[in-house]
């Protein structure tokens, strides 16, 4: 009797761990507006980022990772779907509708496609472009899915901004764009360092609920999890408390590397989203006290987002489920903060499309050691499709980047972006932007010009040959 309840045991023992086996990694994905990567963990920096720093160290930072847009919309496209897509903000919105009339004419989003085989799929806060992810006037409209059939959860927190469009320009205590606080304009302030914790502002209270989700999904040991979530700052307006100012109240700052204007036809913009809001008059080209106010308070945005990831990354460890879990932290795009004279994103210069990248794997190989490959980011959903142990979809155009987590580190590479009337190839020496008259840019990274040379004339051959791989990589693309 007893050998009998003995072996019924071991028998109940052995058919519950392919159940605990079979279970795949979990997957958090950490999107982060508008983050160049001016970090310590990706070289010397003034701005301070220990949490961000740290997921570097135990992971590995991709040092030459590239979106393929310079704005939220398309570069979050390309990210959730894995193919190079249109240009505009309204891309997720344009692909939700082709899917109500034609849904078999769709391909699977990235979470669609966890999600179809068998994970929870949640977001929080900014992941589309949409924070909570729906359309509408206020964004909040649940009839007008900005991805249909991505998320179990799509969700946005707005408190006291009264709905997610307010929350993603909203200042302390409520201030939303259109019902500026400041006192002395009708345009809502450019920067703000409010007294007071992290709720004050959006992002504080997005991570409250990230938590309260990643709280409820480890506890769940059906099924594994994706969650995504999205942190706005530092986009604009750039406000953080104050306490993420001091440390920069006193700073010195370095030097803004071609602070002029480009000559010549370039994708050089006027920094429109930038200058609808309140200035007090003053233009950072031409002040550079202004200029070092502005930079500091993007510093002070920064630090508030990073210590968001840190709360996120901590509560993981917590949960016991860090050692099953695939962390990814994503910047959207870039930003210029004087570059060229651009103070915005927008443009096919470095600033605007070059952003962080960091992968932290169970059992990776050599963790803190930094990738120098040339990557984009459609290459993170087949990665993410390796490292869960699902298939990997016919159909996106990235690749794999686990050769770079689990072996010898790869070199070379390119990388594509895009704008509405404009396409970029990137190599590790060069960079050129085509035009759609034909004009072409190049610019040879070698070089201490950079991006304020233009060499095509000077080699024709190099110019004809990158065309040629840029066009054939977006031959069938849908922008």
């Amino acid at each position: 009797m007893k050998t009998t309840i003995t072996l019924s045991v071991l028998l109940l023992v052995l058919l519950g761990m392919p159940q605990v086996q079979a279970r795949g990694p979990n997957v958090l994905l950490l999107c982060v507006d508008d983050l160049r990567p001016e970090l310590n963990c990706f070289g010397k920096s003034y701005i301070h980022s220990p949490h961000i720093d740290q997921l570097a160290a135990t992971g590995r930072a991709f040092h030459r990772h590239y979106v393929q847009a310079p704005t939220c919309g398309a570069s979050r496209y390309a990210m959730l779907t894995g193919t190079y897509g249109p240009a505009g903000n309204g891309a997720l919105f344009e692909r939700a509708k082709e899917i109500g009339e034609h849904p078999d004419a769709v391909l699977p989003s990235m979470p669609a496609w966890f999600r179809k085989r068998g994970y929870t799929t949640v977001s929080v806060g900014k992941v589309s472009h949409h924070p909570g992810g729906r359309g509408g006037p206020d964004w909040d409209d649940e009839s007008i899915p900005e991805m249909p059939d991505s998320w179990d959860r799509h969700l946005m927190p707005s408190g006291p901004w009264q709905h997610p469009r307010g929350a993603m320009h909203g200042l302390a205590h409520g201030e939303i764009r259109g019902n500026s606080k400041s006192g002395h304009a009708k345009k809502m302030d450019v920067y703000q360092s409010a007294t007071g914790g992290d709720a004050i502002y959006p992002d504080g209270r997005t991570t409250d609920e990230a938590l309260r989700q990643l709280d409820q999904l480890t506890a769940d040991d059906q099924s594994p999890f994706f969650l995504a979530v999205g942190i706005i700052r530092p986009h604009l307006p750039f406000g953080a408390p104050a306490k993420y100012m001091a440390p920069y109240i006193d700073a010195e700052l370095p030097p803004i590397a071609h602070p002029n204007k480009p000559n010549g036809q370039t994708t050089w913009h006027r920094s429109g989203e930038f200058r609808q809001y309140n200035l007090w008059g003053m233009d950072p080209n031409e002040d550079g006290d202004f200029a070092t106010s502005v930079r500091k308070h993007y510093a002070a945005c920064v630090s508030y987002a990073d210590a968001q990831v840190g709360r996120i990354l901590e509560r993981l460890e917590q949960s016991g489920q860090a050692d099953n879990t695939i962390v990814v932290l994503w910047g959207d795009h870039g930003w210029h903060l004087g570059e060229h004279a651009i103070w915005g994103k927008h443009a096919l210069f470095e600033e605007s499309l070059h952003s962080p990248l960091i992968i932290r794997a169970p059992d990776m190989i050599n963790p803190g050691v930094r990738s120098d490959a040339l990557v984009e980011s459609i290459d993170i959903y087949p990665t993410l499709c390796d490292l869960a142990g699902l298939p990997k979809p016919s159909f996106v155009r990235g690749d794999s980047l686990t050769p770079d987590l689990h072996g010898p580190a790869r070199q070379g590479g390119v990388a594509i972006g895009y704008k509405t009337g404009a396409q970029t190839i990137r190599s590790p020496s060069h960079r050129l932007i085509k035009h759609k008259d034909g004009f072409v840019e190049l610019y040879d990274h070698r070089s201490d010009q950079g991006e304020t040379e233009n060499v095509a004339s000077m080699q024709p051959d190099l110019v004809k040959s990158l065309v040629d791989e840029m066009e054939s990589r977006l031959k069938g693309s849908s922008r």
